[in-house]
């Protein structure tokens, strides 16, 4: 509560906002009610004009970029982040030798340096919120490795470990770390891509089909008893990873279950 006693609007802050699921993510936000810090390599034009919206330049790979988007947000919270959507990624769909040094090395700096970065950056911010989380946005080729897609598809294990790890170690803090996986989205990232797996499964995805989810999780942890139960509740009882849409959820579910020689075979067939 603000000290004339009415609520203290919420605030999220979104990387990669600049177009796709992003942007998407954004607008969601904003049409729910929160104060949305939309930032990319160059300041959202969609967002311009909208009071909603602060939107500024962002470089995911250096820290010292996060340190000013966040102090530049935060200004107008009183110093703190409810939300911070790890959005920003890279992608390229081709066998592993067509590639080169310099493409994994993209993948990585933006796919994992910047969600660790932004994870440190923000945490001072989420501390000081009321029912703060992260969600970060992993992929269904974190289930198992993607042919095609062999380093985008090892990011996104590592956006799964980091998500975990700072389950665990932020839970009982209060902060609540979790991430979507989606299977393939009909955004430009995928433009030119045509791997064996996205031929036999389509592209069944759409932004907005990632959006909801992603707010639906700052939502349910927004619901959620604060206090002790809620940190119990934040390390037990509610999800970590969730999966979006009917293929990624089925791909998920069987893979808690089944042998790991059952998930390769399976995966075998649906990406060769």
């Amino acid at each position: 509560m603000s000290a004339a006693g009415s609520p203290v609007q919420r605030t999220v802050l979104i990387t990669g906002a600049g177009r796709g699921i992003g942007e998407a993510t954004a607008r969601g936000f904003a049409d729910a009610g929160y104060l949305v810090g939309a930032y990319d390599l160059q300041p959202c034009a969609w967002a311009e004009g909208d009071d909603r919206v602060v939107t500024g330049s962002l470089d995911v790979t250096d820290p010292a970029a996060w340190e000013s988007a966040l102090a530049e947000l935060t200004a107008r919270s009183g110093g703190a982040l409810n939300v911070l959507v790890n959005n920003a990624g890279l992608l390229y769909g081709t066998p592993f030798m067509d590639a080169s040094y310099e493409r994994d090395s993209a993948l990585v700096d933006v796919n994992v340096k910047g969600v660790m970065y932004g994870c440190r950056a923000a945490f001072p911010y989420l501390e000081k919120a009321v029912s703060p989380v992260v969600v970060n946005l992993c992929s269904a080729s974190a289930i198992y490795g993607q042919a095609e897609m062999a380093v985008y598809s090892a990011t996104k294990f590592a956006v799964r470990g980091i998500t975990e790890a700072l389950g665990l170690e932020w839970g009982p803090k209060g902060i609540r770390v979790c991430s979507v996986w989606p299977l393939y989205v009909g955004t430009g990232m995928l433009e030119g891509v045509s791997t064996a797996g996205m031929r036999n499964m389509g592209v069944n995805l759409t932004e907005g089909d990632v959006a909801g989810e992603i707010l639906d999780l700052a939502e349910q942890t927004r619901r959620s008893p604060s206090g002790l139960l809620g940190r119990i509740r934040g390390l037990v009882g509610r999800e970590v990873h969730r999966p979006v849409g009917q293929q990624a959820t089925a791909m998920y579910l069987a893979s808690q279950i089944g042998p790991g020689r059952v998930i390769r075979l399976v995966n075998q067939r649906l990406t060769s």
